[in-house]
């Protein structure tokens, strides 16, 4: 396969988005795949920052270092494959995460980017590093849930939960439990009067 083809085969990919995404804001979309291309560039540099940190014979933030640096180089892989044209698999790999639901993207990266840390938790680097692949798993996180119910849905839902009466069995429910009983202090139990 020649060089040109497999950077036609890369662009050619961004049309491909099935029908399940439909519902989700472009601008939400292109935010949340430029900030996983963005801040998987910035947590790889970061992430070498960190690894400099061998030099005080600092292991956790050395560790922290690579991880972040592989979690970097996993959120372009994922993200902007054309980044990264020149290893073989990536398109693959790429094109598997892309027919994935959301929330399986936003568990990826909020799992990738939590280990540094607990390594190294004092480096502004592995804040700012990990803290934008962290982004990146809320922004496919909030994908995830969908879009908002329209204005009549949700003036209608308070309506009928304000009013008490007749509510829709997907309404959520003012009570947790149908026998509840106010809530009153009268003393410590269990402790006797001192005389």
């Amino acid at each position: 396969m020649s060089l040109t083809d497999k950077l036609s085969m890369l662009m050619a990919r961004p049309g491909g988005d099935n029908v399940q995404k439909d519902d989700v804001p472009w601008w939400m979309r292109y935010g949340g795949r430029g900030l996983g291309t963005v801040g998987g560039m910035i947590a790889i540099v970061l992430g070498l920052v960190n690894c400099i940190s061998i030099v005080l014979l600092d292991v956790g933030c050395l560790i922290s270092g690579i991880w972040q640096m592989l979690a970097g180089f996993i959120a372009i892989v994922c993200e902007a494959p054309c980044c990264c044209f020149f290893i073989d698999y990536v398109q693959t790999l790429s094109d598997r995460m892309e027919t994935r639901p959301y929330w399986n993207k936003a568990a990826l990266y909020i799992g990738l980017a939590i280990p540094p840390f607990f390594m190294c938790f004092i480096s502004m680097s592995t804040w700012f590093g990990s803290g934008l692949i962290f982004g990146t798993g809320i922004i496919y996180g909030m994908m995830a849930l969908g879009k908002k119910g329209s204005i009549e849905d949700m003036r209608t839902s308070a309506a009928h939960l304000e009013a008490g009466a007749g509510l829709p069995s997907s309404a959520p429910r003012a009570t947790l439990v149908s026998n509840e009983q106010p809530v009153s202090f009268t003393g410590a139990p269990g402790l006797p009067a001192k005389h």
